[in-house]
């Protein structure tokens, strides 16, 4: 693969089921900032999902549960799952979109929800790498997990993937360790954990 920006390469963890002891606040969506927009997803942005998924290295580096999404699954996840979880409280697939336009970007997730807790997941469309929005994403996504009660999140990213690294540290997330997980495409593989507490306001701006 060419050279790998900063939203180049996904993180490895996209979720399908959750634990349920906190609300996540949906009223506090969307969340904006330098021109981006954290934001529920939604039936429109369901093609663009699928090319982005497609992506060879969202395929590389996601490990996502589903091996294929179509455009027409991607609808049925979004009202059977994205939509009720978002609802319920206990899951948020959101779209990260340009603020100005509202062009689906890519998918930020949280998912695994603890009393203080939440696990965040995302990837970037090809068509919108090398802008930096991933990190402005993921502290729109701390944001939201503030206002939700929160005070850590934590992520995992694969070894070989310093693009996601560098975007976790830039977002201010902390390298804790490393060992063997399970993905959601059910490969044991081998991950690096990251958390960030959200107990002070980081900046948002950000430059690799």
């Amino acid at each position: 693969m060419d050279e790998v920006g900063p939203e180049q390469a996904p993180l490895v963890h996209y979720p399908t089921y959750v634990s349920f002891r906190i609300m996540l606040n949906s009223h506090s969506l969307p969340l904006q900032s330098e021109g981006v927009q954290l934001r529920p997803l939604q039936p429109q942005d369901a093609t663009a999902f699928a090319e982005g998924t497609a992506d060879p290295a969202v395929q590389q580096y996601g490990h996502l549960p589903e091996p294929e999404y179509t455009p027409e699954s991607m609808r049925s996840m979004i009202e059977r799952e994205a939509t009720p979880g978002l609802e319920r409280g206990d899951l948020a697939v959101l779209a990260i979109a340009d603020a100005g336009t509202d062009a689906f970007a890519g998918s930020l997730v949280l998912f695994d929800v603890s009393e203080h807790a939440a696990e965040v997941g995302f990837w970037i469309h090809p068509a919108h790498r090398g802008s930096g929005v991933a990190a402005i994403a993921l502290h729109l996504a701390a944001r939201f997990a503030r206002v939700s009660g929160l005070r850590e999140l934590t992520a995992r990213t694969l070894p070989e993937n310093p693009a996601s690294q560098r975007t976790l540290a830039a977002a201010g997330f902390t390298l804790e360790c490393r060992g063997l997980d399970m993905a959601p495409s059910g490969d044991q593989v081998e991950l690096l954990h990251y958390r960030r507490t959200l107990d002070d306001e980081q900046p948002t701006r950000m430059r690799l």
